[in-house]
């Protein structure tokens, strides 16, 4: 199945169905030491369709180098896709791409150790040079200390995504939270073949979607995540049932799929002849992973105060 005939958002739950349309739902703002607009207070618990932008704009020119030398991999780029996007800004989110000075690096030999959270730093780069994102800067009742933060394919919160499952912030970075449309057609994915390469996780391990070879036979990879049963506590922590509206509202469960806690697994890749552990974006939450494996080189953290969605990150440092 071509990518443009995804039918529905599978995150979602049975039965709720993706609308594309054009205008656009508020994009999240929040405070930090620099007085940037108080984070916004929400108190929805229940998940909705996804009413997503329709990519039909450039966004300007890509630039975009991947370049190793010695132990380590250079990734330099303004942040621009090379495939469609949504109307930016538009009546819902006020917020233009613009160009960013991102330089990333990671190791060529990374190291798989325990799983690590990336709530601090970006999960990734795209080969386009977009970074992935997937953690919303919405939390209940606006406090990040909550526990409780709002899933950004949900849709409890709308938050302005356009067909690449991206939307831009206030710097004017461009960032997916959910696969990459665009992007994975660009570089020719199929469902009848093994994913090409689509991007690099900031431990330095390879990021590929749905599909691997395995055995000879190209399989779906699954993601070990499902929603829990049952209700929420309620009082002062958000009731009603468990439905995808929170990232809380999910569990791992080992074993019910065929990916890892972190999204991964050993495949062998046209990069990897020889087998790699490598990330794979999914059609069910997490779909972005939300932990590596690896230690996160400090190119991807990210700026600014608690539930920061990936802002600009420093530029390369050498070591």
């Amino acid at each position: 199945m071509k990518l443009s005939q995804f039918p529905r958002a599978p995150w979602l739950g049975p039965g709720l169905l993706v609308t594309v349309i054009v205008g656009g739902i508020a994009l999240s703002n929040f405070a930090n030491a620099q007085g940037r607009p108080p984070m916004r207070v929400h108190t929805a618990t229940s998940a909705h369709p996804l009413n997503l932008q329709a990519a039909r704009a450039s966004a300007g020119r890509n630039s975009v180098q991947i370049s190793t030398t010695g132990s380590r991999r250079f990734i330099s780029a303004n942040g621009i896709p090379e495939h469609a996007v949504g109307s930016f800004p538009n009546r819902g989110n006020p917020n233009r791409i613009s160009a960013q000075s991102y330089s990333f690096q990671i190791p060529t030999d990374p190291r798989q150790g325990a799983p690590r959270d990336i709530r601090r730093t970006l999960f990734g780069v795209g080969v386009n040079g977009v970074p992935f994102d997937p953690g919303a800067a919405e939390f209940w009742q606006g406090n990040p200390r909550s526990g409780w933060q709002y899933e950004a394919l949900g849709g409890a919160v709308p938050l302005g995504l356009d067909a690449n499952y991206a939307h831009v912030q206030p710097t004017g970075a461009y960032h997916y939270h959910g696969l990459p449309v665009g992007l994975m057609q660009s570089q020719g994915w199929s469902s009848n073949g093994a994913s090409p390469l689509i991007g690099w996780a900031a431990d330095g391990f390879p990021i590929y979607a749905l599909t691997a070879e395995v055995n000879g036979q190209v399989v779906r990879m699954t993601s070990s995540y499902r929603l829990r049963s049952g209700s929420r506590p309620g009082g002062d922590q958000p009731s009603g049932t468990y439905d995808g509206a929170f990232v809380q509202d999910y569990v791992y469960v080992r074993g019910a799929g065929s990916l890892d806690e972190c999204n991964g697994a050993t495949a062998r890749t046209a990069e990897f002849p020889e087998g790699t552990y490598a990330y794979f974006l999914t059609e069910t939450f997490p779909v972005i992973p939300r932990c590596h494996v690896g230690p996160v080189d400090t190119s991807f953290q990210k700026r600014g105060g608690p539930g920061e969605q990936g802002g600009r990150p420093p530029r390369r440092q050498n070591g």
